[in-house]
């Protein structure tokens, strides 16, 4: 008998756990926003732990998958994401974390990850 992989014990609300709908890895994708302009930072991964701990310290916290490890945004860089909202999309597999942002949201050192200007449309 097949059955499917548990996420590990964390202290999320089951409530909100049973909301969550997670890819095969256990994890669902995290979306940053400034939470007064609305502009899109970053993206990145969270379990339900890292989500608890987002939830608890209000300090976006994330789970690394090339370190295998959770990283609070700003520890080690001071770019601080003071979390100010979290919300689950409609299914479940998405959580918008409307933050202040503290300096560079990039970890290549600007706002946003995503400043590289837009593709060209084919219309």
């Amino acid at each position: 008998m097949h059955t499917s992989p548990q996420p590990p014990a964390s202290g999320l609300d089951p409530a909100v756990a049973a909301r969550l709908k997670r890819n095969a890895d256990g994890l669902v994708a995290a979306v940053a926003q400034q939470y007064d302009t609305g502009e899109v930072l970053m993206m990145a991964w969270m379990d339900d732990e890292a989500l608890h701990r987002t939830l608890t310290t209000g300090r976006a916290t994330y789970w690394s998958r090339s370190r295998g490890e959770y990283w609070v945004k700003g520890d080690t860089s001071g770019h601080v994401q003071h979390v100010k909202s979290v919300a689950l999309d409609c299914d479940g597999d998405t959580i918008l974390v409307k933050v202040d942002q503290v300096g560079a949201a990039c970890h290549r050192g600007t706002r946003t990850c995503f400043d590289e200007g837009d593709l060209p449309l084919g219309r």
